[in-house]
C-alpha cells in the first residue's frame, strides 16, 4: 500500500504517514511505502493519487492547502470534491504566530499598534502565497484594521531562520513545526489561532484571547484514496486508523508532539469540512487576489 505526502520528507504530513504506515504494517501484515511527491502547495501528489486506480492500494496524505489549492491555482489538474474517496480527517491543530525570543513584539497588541502607527513597517513570513498561515493574517488584517508586509518563503526552514536571526519580524507556521523552537526559547510565541489554547503551549493566548473574539484558523490533516474506491475497502482503513489512533499513548504523543486535537471523523464529516474550508479560505483567496507562486 501506497501513502502518498504531497510534501517534502520531514514535515508533519511526512511524520503523520510514517507512524500511521508504520503502525498499519504490524496490525495488518502489509507493507507500507511513504511516497513524497512534493510541489505547487501539494497539487503535485494530490493529482498522483486523483489519477491512480482504485483499488484500495493508494492513499493521500492532505493537509490544510489541500482546501485551498481551488482558489488558489487555475488549472489544477483534478476536481477536489470529485477526483477523491474521503476516508477521515485525522485532527486540527492551530497555526502559531511567533517572533524572535528578543523582539519588542511580546503580544498582539503589540504587533498591531506598531503596523498602525506605521503601516507596512511590520513583516510576516508564510511558507509560501497562499498558505493558510498568509490567509489567515490577511484576515487578521482585515478583522483588525492593519497592514502588514507578507514575505512567502518556500518552506519552513529558510522562514524559520530568517525570525530567528532577526531578518524577519513575525513567522507564521503550525503548532507542530514552531512548538520545539518556542520551547527551546529560540522564538516567543504571540498567538495560537485556534479558539481554545494549544495543549502544546498553553500558556500562549489564543487571537480570540487578544481581541479577535471566534477566530479560528486551524491546520488539518486528512487520508483520501482514488474516487471509486469500494466503500468496504475504505470503511476497512477507517476502522484500522480509528484503532490506531485512538490508542491514548498515541493521541498523547499526537496531542504534546504536534498539538493535535484528534478527530478522527466519518468520511462524510471530512468531505462536508472539505467544501467548507474551501468557501472559507477561497474567499480570501478571491478578495485578496492572491496567486500561487
Amino acid at each position: 500500500m501506497r501513502f502518498v505526502v504531497p510534501f517534502p520528507p520531514g514535515g508533519s504530513n511526512d511524520q503523520l504517514a510514517r507512524l500511521l504506515g508504520a503502525r498499519l504494517a504490524e496490525i495488518t501484515g502489509q507493507t507500507f511505502v511513504v511516497d513524497n511527491r512534493q510541489g505547487a502547495s501539494g497539487a503535485i501528489g494530490t493529482a498522483v493519487v486523483a489519477k491512480a486506480p482504485a483499488d484500495g492500494y493508494t492513499y493521500l496524505f492532505a493537509f490544510d492547502t489541500h482546501a485551498i489549492n481551488p482558489a488558489l491555482y487555475r488549472n489544477l489538474p483534478y476536481d477536489t470534491f470529485k477526483d477523491f474517496a474521503p476516508v477521515m480527517l485525522i485532527g486540527t491543530a492551530p497555526q502559531c504566530i511567533a517572533a524572535h525570543a528578543a523582539s519588542r513584539y511580546k503580544s498582539m497588541a503589540d504587533v498591531i499598534r506598531a503596523a498602525k502607527a506605521k503601516p507596512d513597517a511590520v513583516n510576516y513570513g508564510s511558507t509560501g502565497n497562499g498558505t493558510l498561515g498568509h490567509l489567515m493574517m490577511m484576515a487578521l488584517q482585515k478583522d483588525g484594521g492593519f497592514r502588514a508586509v507578507h514575505v512567502p518563503y518556500k518552506g519552513f526552514a529558510p522562514m524559520a531562520q530568517d525570525v530567528m536571526g532577526g531578518q524577519l519580524d513575525l513567522g507564521m507556521a503550525t503548532v507542530a513545526v514552531l512548538s520545539p523552537f518556542v520551547a527551546s526559547g529560540r522564538l516567543r510565541a504571540l498567538a495560537v489561532s485556534s479558539e481554545t489554547r494549544s495543549p502544546a503551549m498553553p500558556d500562549v493566548l489564543t487571537l480570540s484571547e487578544q481581541g479577535f473574539p471566534g477566530f479560528s484558523g486551524l491546520s488539518w490533516w486528512g487520508v483520501f484514496a482514488p474516487a471509486h474506491t469500494p466503500r468496504p475497502v475504505v470503511m476497512k482503513v477507517h476502522a484500522e486508523l480509528t484503532k490506531i489512533i485512538n490508542a491514548p499513548e498515541l493521541r498523547k504523543r499526537l496531542s504534546e508532539q504536534l498539538g493535535m486535537t484528534v478527530i478522527t471523523s466519518s468520511p462524510e464529516a471530512l468531505q462536508k469540512f472539505v467544501v467548507s474550508e474551501a468557501e472559507r479560505w477561497g474567499n480570501v483567496v478571491r478578495e485578496n487576489q492572491i496567486r500561487a507562486d
